[in-house]
């Protein structure tokens, strides 16, 4: 069979990385553009949804100028996305407000009012715990950070743009609007409205008792489909914009976890995966469907078609290296001004690998925008602890490498109990941190697990979100992926550090047990109690 090719588009929260991809996984090339991330108000983190549009179209047309592969041959598009973005459109598909990212917490008094109750546990009602474990596997995130939290402050905060707006989509089906001009969302992002019923998952919908408790107005929310579904051609306009046919297959997609759980090869059941991005995420794919309330883990729909995984999400992984790198070594004022700005990360590993594992004791907490699991709290913040007159750069920098994956093993606790696994061993680690082979041996070290790092870790979006495409027009099979990916290199935890790494532990733990008190006090939003 000749090759046949698909576009990519890999839509992150610091940018757009677009890539040609073939139907078995292989890369042929890529473009990435930058956008913005605004923060017009306290907890607020908004995009431009044109900012993304620019940026897929500037990247589409790059590629194709490069002739890496015949024009005729790129037969579909798909995308992964950033997921938990709310984006208003009235009718005429124009764009009402900036989307709401998975960063933005304005939504958490609200969601707090709807889920809240006289006798609580964790913050939510009982009765209220009653309606939604049961229909979702889980309930909306007390952070406001989730796409209900976005609705609700929208209804209440912005009434007259609820009342325009004819539907609220995601990032990845604002962009597919804009390729194809029908709505749709997959059901592994749709999970995060928390008004769908997941039960069945040969019968995905929302859920009628949901809707009515929420308050939300049903149709306002796009269509539901598997992530394999195929919407439509390109239309006209968009073939035009991109200089693409018009016969290209437009295909769902997923978000960013259920691509980097497919681009993994982690997709058999009991097998995991950990995403080092911008965030970072533990997922194991499982015919299970638990939840755990208490620590923010649960089982929800799978961008395969009738599985489910088990997950878990900490908030900032590796954009705590690049808050280093823009806000404190290279921020411009009167320190520095013109200064250019070095591939740090690879600086970054070559100072890190020169220091003794432990960082001379010295803890620092990745919870720079609150955290998700294992511990939903957005007031805690990000700190180093220990610091003393012998604290060097080399230091710092190496405790956040193991702070990030400190947190990693905090939060694989809970999804090993999760998904009813001793031990999930070994795990694949995806994403661009995990092109550091030092963060590798970190992870391997910290978790105590065999790490095994793929072949362009930080493909895997791509890749996974093609391999999506690739089901959807036949010409693979779910279970060939395993066969298709490969590994790189496989890293061994040392036994000799296991008593530094696991006294550190304790206290990164106790850290917050001892301050989110504080930290609520100095972080809540106005209004709150």
């Amino acid at each position: 069979m000749t090759e046949k090719y698909i576009i990519s588009y890999d839509h992150g929260t610091s940018g757009m990385k677009t890539a040609i991809v073939s139907e078995k996984g292989e890369v042929k090339g890529f473009s990435v553009e930058e956008y913005k991330l605004y923060h017009p108000e306290k907890g607020a983190a908004e995009q431009d949804p044109k900012d993304w549009w620019d940026a897929l179209c500037k990247t589409t047309k790059e590629l194709l100028d490069q002739n890496l592969v015949p024009k005729e041959k790129i037969v579909a598009c798909v995308s992964s996305n950033q997921m938990d973005g709310t984006i208003p459109i009235n009718k005429n598909g124009e764009v009402l407000h900036n989307c709401l990212t998975w960063m933005d917490t304005r939504g958490a008094p609200m969601v707090k009012k709807l889920c809240g109750g006289l006798i609580e546990i964790s913050g939510y009602g009982v009765t209220n715990l009653l309606k939604w474990i049961p229909r979702t596997c889980g309930a909306p995130g007390l952070s406001g950070k989730d796409i209900i939290g976005h609705i609700l402050w929208f209804k209440e905060k912005h009434p007259d743009i609820y009342e325009k707006t004819w539907k609220f989509l995601d990032c990845k089906d604002y962009l597919n609007y804009k390729l194809t001009n029908k709505v749709v969302t997959s059901y592994d992002c749709a999970i995060l409205t928390w008004l769908m019923n997941t039960q069945d998952p040969q019968n995905i919908h929302y859920d009628p008792g949901l809707l009515e408790k929420s308050k939300i107005d049903g149709v306002k929310l796009p269509d539901l489909q598997p992530s394999s579904h195929v919407i439509g051609d390109l239309t006209s306009e968009a073939a035009k914009e991109l200089n693409l046919n018009t016969d290209i297959k437009v295909v769902l997609g997923a978000g960013d976890m259920g691509t980097a759980a497919i681009g993994s090869g982690a997709v058999l059941d009991n097998q995991a995966h950990i995403c080092i991005g911008s965030s970072s995420w533990i997922i194991a794919h499982t015919p299970l469907r638990n939840v755990d309330i208490f620590n923010m883990v649960t089982c929800l729909p799978s961008a395969i078609e009738g599985k489910y995984v088990g997950l878990g999400e900490q908030e900032a992984a590796g954009i705590n290296l690049t808050w280093l790198r823009d806000n404190v070594l290279y921020h411009k004022d009167e320190l520095l001004q013109d200064e250019e700005v070095p591939d740090v990360y690879k600086i970054f590993d070559k100072m890190v690998a020169n220091v003794e594992p432990g960082a001379n004791n010295l803890i620092f907490t990745p919870w720079m925008y609150g955290e998700r699991s294992p511990i939903e709290d957005h007031t805690i913040r990000g700190g180093l602890y220990n610091v003393s007159l012998d604290t060097n750069r080399e230091h710092i920098i190496r405790a956040i490498f193991e702070g990030v994956a400190f947190n990693s093993k905090w939060l694989l606790k809970y999804i090993e109990k999760l998904v009813e696994v001793k031990k999930l061993d070994p795990i694949t680690l995806v994403g661009g941190g995990a092109i550091s082979d030092v963060w590798c041996q970190i992870y391997a070290d910290i978790l105590d697990r065999t790490i095994m790092q793929v072949n362009n870790p930080k493909h895997s979006n791509s890749i996974g979100a093609a391999f999506i495409a690739s089901v959807a027009l036949g010409y693979i099979k779910w279970e060939d992926i395993p066969n298709l990916i490969k590994i790189n290199k496989v890293f061994k935890p040392r036994q000799e550090y296991r008593d530094t790494y696991d006294k550190l532990f304790e206290q990164f733990k106790n850290i917050y047990k001892n301050n989110h008190k504080m930290y609520r006090k100095l972080n809540k939003f106005e209004g709150e109690h």
